[in-house]
């Protein structure tokens, strides 16, 4: 044997590319899904989880929606480095 032996089967190079082609589809559907997210916060607010969520109602900052949109704009490089590659 001249290579490390897996316990995990298909751990090869293959597994690996699969990881990394799956980790970048999962970096893709973040910046979407957290966009979604603070729409449907917009819309929907008013419902019992706002209680739970109401300390930052004095503040323009607060609450949930910027805080989606912030993590939204966060995971956006990787639909810039895909917009930079092409």
């Amino acid at each position: 044997m001249t290579g490390p032996v897996s316990a995990v089967p298909g751990a090869g190079h293959d597994g690996a590319a699969t990881a990394g082609h799956l980790a970048r589809w999962l970096g893709l559907a973040a910046t979407p899904t957290f966009a979604i997210m603070a729409l449907l916060t917009a819309v929907l607010a008013g419902g019992p989880g706002d209680v739970l969520c109401s300390a930052g109602h004095g503040s323009a900052l607060g609450g949930m929606v910027p805080m989606y949109l912030l993590m939204s704009a966060f995971h956006a490089s990787a639909w810039l480095r895909l917009i930079a590659d092409r």
